[in-house]
C-alpha cells in the first residue's frame, strides 16, 4: 500500500511540474520599453509584440517607461519578479554606452537576456549643396580646410564615429552637441554644421525634401533600400556604429521559462513579415541568441570606454560588466 501511495504521489508531482511548465504563459506578458510612445524603439517594439504573441501563446502588452536617458526602463525591469511575465527592451546604448556617462543601478548581470532582434541603421549626411558627393571628398575637404568642419550629434555612439574618422583620416572635425537627432539633422540643413550621423527616421525626411544628402552608411552593412551607398569601410575608413535592440528579463528567470521565451522570440525575429516591417523603418533585422546578445553588450561596455574618452565628455567610474 505504501509503495502504491508513493508511486501515486510521485506521479502527481511529475504531473504538476509538467502542468506548471505547460501553463507558461497563462496570462499577458508585459514588455517594458525604455523610450516614449511614438519613437523608433517604441514602434519597433509594438510591431514585434503583434508577432511575438502568436509564437508565445499569450497577449503581449507594451508598457512605456521613458526617462533618465533611456535608463529608467532597464532599472525598473531589473527590480521585477523574474517569472517571465515582465520582460523588457534592453538597448545597446542603455548598457554599453550610457553607464559610462551616468550612474545607473544595473549592469548586464542584473538581467537574463532573451535575445537581440534588430540593429539600428546609421548614415552620414551633409548639406545638400556641399561640393563633396563622396565620403572621401568630404574627408579631403575637411583636411584641406583652414577651419575645422563641425559635426552635430546628440552624443554617443554617433559622435564616436566622427572622432574615429578624424583619427583614422586626419580630417579636422569638431563636435557640436544637440538635444536630439532630428535637431542635429536640422542643423546640417540650415548650415549650422557640416555633417551629422543619424538613423533613417531622422535623416530621410530631410533627404526627401532636398535639404541634406547621404554620403555613406555608418552601419556594418549597406542600407537595404540604398544598396549603392557605400559603408564607411567600403570608402576606405574602418569606422562603424553598432547599436542594438533586444529583450531581457530580470535575473533569476526559471530555465524552462527562459527557453520558452527565447524560442518564441527567435521565431518572431526571423518572421519574414516582421523583418520587412523593421527594415522599412530603418532597423536591420538580425537575430542574436540571449547568450550572444548578453556577450555583445558586455563586450561593448568594455570596448567603448577608450573610444568615449576621446569625445571629451566626463565619464563615471567603470563597473564590472559581468
Amino acid at each position: 500500500m505504501k509503495k502504491i501511495l508513493s508511486t501515486l504521489l510521485c506521479s502527481a508531482s511529475l504531473a504538476f511540474a509538467s502542468q506548471a511548465f505547460a501553463a507558461f504563459p497563462d496570462k499577458e506578458v508585459q514588455v517594458v520599453v525604455n523610450y516614449g510612445a511614438g519613437g523608433v524603439t517604441d514602434v519597433a517594439t509594438r510591431l514585434l509584440a503583434k508577432t511575438f504573441e502568436k509564437h508565445l501563446g499569450a497577449p503581449v502588452v507594451v508598457v512605456n517607461k521613458p526617462g533618465g536617458q533611456a535608463t529608467l526602463g532597464p532599472a525598473f525591469l531589473a527590480r521585477q519578479k523574474p517569472d517571465g511575465y515582465t520582460i523588457g527592451i534592453i538597448t545597446y546604448s542603455a548598457v554599453a554606452i550610457t553607464p559610462h556617462l551616468l550612474e545607473v543601478p544595473y549592469t548586464v548581470k542584473d538581467f537574463d537576456f532573451i535575445g537581440g532582434f534588430g540593429r539600428y541603421r546609421y548614415g552620414l549626411a551633409v548639406q545638400a549643396d556641399a561640393p563633396y558627393n563622396t565620403l572621401k571628398e568630404f574627408v579631403e575637404a575637411a583636411k584641406a580646410s583652414d577651419k575645422p568642419f563641425f559635426f552635430g550629434v546628440p552624443g554617443a555612439p554617433n559622435n564616436i564615429a566622427f572622432f574615429e574618422l578624424a583619427n583614422k583620416s586626419g580630417a579636422k572635425l569638431e563636435q557640436v552637441l544637440y538635444k536630439s537627432g532630428s535637431e542635429s539633422v536640422g542643423a546640417v540643413a540650415s548650415k549650422q554644421v557640416h555633417a551629422t550621423i543619424q538613423t533613417p527616421s531622422e535623416i530621410m525626411p530631410f533627404v526627401e525634401s532636398g535639404k541634406v544628402k547621404l554620403l555613406a552608411s555608418v552601419s556594418p552593412d549597406r542600407w537595404q533600400d540604398r544598396p549603392d551607398m557605400p559603408t564607411m569601410a567600403d570608402a576606405g575608413y574602418d569606422v562603424k556604429i553598432e547599436s542594438w535592440l533586444g529583450i531581457a528579463a530580470p535575473a533569476g528567470l526559471p530555465a524552462d521559462v527562459r527557453t520558452h521565451l527565447e524560442k518564441a522570440l527567435e521565431a518572431t525575429a526571423t518572421d519574414p513579415e516582421l523583418q520587412q516591417k523593421l527594415s522599412n523603418m530603418g532597423i536591420d533585422p538580425v537575430w542574436l541568441s540571449g547568450d550572444a546578445y548578453a556577450k555583445k553588450l558586455a563586450d561593448g561596455y568594455r570596448e567603448l570606454r577608450p573610444l568615449m574618452e576621446q569625445t571629451g565628455q566626463p565619464l563615471v567610474e567603470m563597473k564590472p560588466a559581468n
